[in-house]
């Protein structure tokens, strides 16, 4: 077979973790989050890319092991929300956390599956930024989306994951912020 050049799309996009599904370019996504999805959380991530199909590999750090507490009350009282500091000591954290994130991934993994794209995920426990590292290069992926909570005292001193992601993977990394609690 003889080829008229590049394929448009793949120029477009780049040749990194494009694969060809069904005859189709798939676009390859690792997804960083820190709690479950919630149905606006899916419907903006899963129409970035309009129509072409995306392939989602999600890590999920659960809060209680992302950051301290003194942070995470700061964070809060930075948001307006007092109340919510003031419960931060009930933020479970070790095996609940990981109880909790487990759901919270299968949650996740299965909304994302609902809207037709591909989703596969596992849960970080240590280092998540070696894992995401690791798991970009595995998958060679084209992007990686860091959606999370607003982490203000983080994000002001580029200590949130996405900051620190952009220096170590290679690829595109988008912060969104999640649209609400889950």
């Amino acid at each position: 077979m003889v080829s008229a050049g590049p394929d448009p799309a793949t120029e477009q996009r780049g040749a990194r973790g494009s694969s060809e599904e069904k005859g189709r370019l798939v676009f390859t996504s690792v997804l960083m989050i820190e709690k479950a999805l919630t149905s606006a959380d899916v419907e903006f991530v899963t129409t970035l890319h309009g129509d072409e199909p995306v392939s989602f590999h999600v890590l999920l750090q659960p809060r209680g092991e992302q950051a301290d507490r003194l942070l995470r009350a700061i964070d809060d009282v930075a948001l307006g929300e007092l109340d919510e500091a003031v419960r931060e000591h009930e933020t479970p954290e070790g095996e609940e956390a990981q109880s909790m994130g487990e759901r919270a991934l299968e949650v996740s993994l299965q909304a994302l599956r609902t809207t037709g794209d591909t989703a596969e995920g596992r849960l970080v426990e240590d280092h998540p930024l070696d894992a995401l590292k690791a798991v970009v290069a595995e998958v060679e992926a084209d992007e990686v989306i860091v959606l999370t909570d607003p982490h203000y005292v983080e994000e002001f001193f580029h200590r949130d994951w996405a900051s620190r992601a952009r220096h170590k993977v290679g690829v595109p990394v988008l912060k969104l912020f999640s649209h609400s609690k889950a």
